[in-house]
């Protein structure tokens, strides 16, 4: 690192779960953050700012004016266009030493595959069920360790899942059943800054997976009723017979050096 980025993230280097060898890691790191909404914006901006050195964001979504209340990533000036775009440009004037790439689409398939298996730690902020299932498959297949929270009215979750442990559940060992939750924050509203903590914690867990540090929620679902900030810690299991990742044997390797990072 040069004086530049040394002065830049100074106060992180400080830290001795950090220190600047921690900081190289991180900068020679890349995230996957799906969706751009009220999780995604905070995620992504705390990445970026913490020197997380290459971001993959997605996203189909244009900026819509009743966005700007909770998804921080955006501006007035950046409705109508794709979140993406708007997400791209607040976070090279956040944090230009990293490389941020925008994927205005759906990730399916092997794209999705492709993704999943460049990252080193991917990030669920969306808002589906199909999306969240089709991460947690690519995620298994590929052992790459990653977050999903999920914030609604004043209520919300956040957990971490890692396919190299063999203790970790996965997203169908939490959701055994994939019908879609009838609720939506569109009819039921939701406090911005709620989804905001959420977001904050995704981005928190991130750089603890990626340095390998302290004790990330792997397998431990976190929920607050922001009513009565009233935090609850319940620890899910990973079923034998998850359809999803019950009784697999891992064959493949994740490592975190830079080498196999394209």
């Amino acid at each position: 690192m040069d004086d530049e980025q040394l002065l830049r993230y100074s106060r992180q280097i400080m830290l001795p779960e950090v220190d600047a060898a921690g900081q190289q890691r991180l900068t020679e790191s890349r995230a996957l953050v799906v969706g751009l909404g009220g999780l995604g914006s905070p995620a992504a901006m705390y990445l970026a700012a913490a020197g997380v050195g290459h971001l993959a964001l997605s996203d189909p979504d244009k900026v819509d004016l009743s966005n700007l209340q909770r998804q921080i990533i955006h501006g007035t000036r950046a409705i109508g266009c794709p979140k993406t775009e708007s997400a791209i440009h607040t976070l090279q004037s956040l944090n230009p030493m990293v490389k941020v790439e925008g994927l205005a689409r759906v990730l399916e398939a092997a794209e999705l595959e492709a993704q999943v298996a460049a990252a080193d730690v991917a990030l669920d902020c969306s808002d589906n069920f199909a999306a969240r299932f089709a991460l947690n498959r690519a995620c298994i297949q590929q052992r790459t360790p990653w977050l999903s929270a999920a914030a609604i009215r004043m209520e919300g979750q956040v957990i971490a899942f890692d396919p190299r442990r063999d203790d970790s559940p996965c997203y169908r060992c939490l959701y055994p059943d994939d019908t879609e939750l009838a609720e939506r924050c569109s009819d039921t509203g939701i406090l911005g800054s709620v989804v905001g903590i959420f977001g904050a914690i995704q981005a928190t867990e991130a750089v603890k997976i990626l340095l390998d540090i302290g004790r990330p929620l792997v397998g431990k679902l976190l929920t607050l009723d922001a009513r009565t900030m009233e935090w609850l810690a319940i620890q899910v299991p990973r079923q034998k017979n998850c359809p999803h990742c019950g009784g697999k044997t891992k064959t493949k390797s994740k490592t975190k050096s830079k080498e196999e990072n394209p």
